[in-house]
């Protein structure tokens, strides 16, 4: 009698399959995930709302003037950095070697368009690294001395890396959003 080993082929197969999907579940379990917390808000609220923020960018840049001042260079009310990968920063941008592990001072004034007066605004900052959260250094105003208008922190960092300034600024119920991608050095 002749013996047909096709059965336990496919049984082989689909043991085989199915030991390799336990193992994939397995080991991405084991992966941290990192939620991307652009401009303090959930991807998903980003991808629905990117048009309506850009939007209220522009009513906010044309209302107030606002400069961020980081280790002594200044930045506009800015979301360039947001389409580029950190390769191409790394490689062409302005915004290169602004951050430094150690202490780093920030200032931040909002003035009206007009009237050249200095505005109170709610400030939501964060600084993040490209790939985890784990040194997040979040600033709210409570971190924030404001003398006059002129709002000044401090913060530290630990480690050279890639670092991504992200957050919202808002003056009378108008909100401005900043993304700059620099490194610390």
């Amino acid at each position: 009698m002749k013996r047909n080993y096709w059965p336990l082929f496919f049984i082989g197969i689909f043991g085989f399959t199915f030991y390799m999907i336990v193992w994939t579940i397995m080991s991405a379990s084991k992966v941290p995930v990192i939620e991307d917390k652009s401009f303090m808000k959930k991807y998903q609220d980003v991808d629905d709302n990117y048009n309506t923020m850009m939007d209220s960018n522009k009513l906010f840049s044309s209302k107030y003037d606002l400069e961020l001042t980081l280790n002594g260079k200044v930045f506009p009310l800015t979301t360039e950095d947001i389409k580029y990968s950190q390769r191409v920063i790394e490689k062409i941008s302005q915004h290169k070697d602004i951050l430094k592990v150690g202490q780093n001072d920030m200032k931040i004034i909002i003035s009206d368009k007009i009237t050249k007066d200095k505005k109170d605004a709610i400030i939501e900052l964060v600084i993040t690294k490209v790939m985890s959260n784990d040194s997040d250094v979040i600033l709210k105003n409570e971190n924030f001395q404001n003398n006059n208008g002129v709002n000044n922190s401090t913060f530290e960092l630990k480690e050279a890396n890639n670092w991504i300034i992200t957050g919202s600024f808002t003056v009378d119920g108008i909100v401005g959003y900043i993304y700059i991608k620099t490194n610390a050095i």
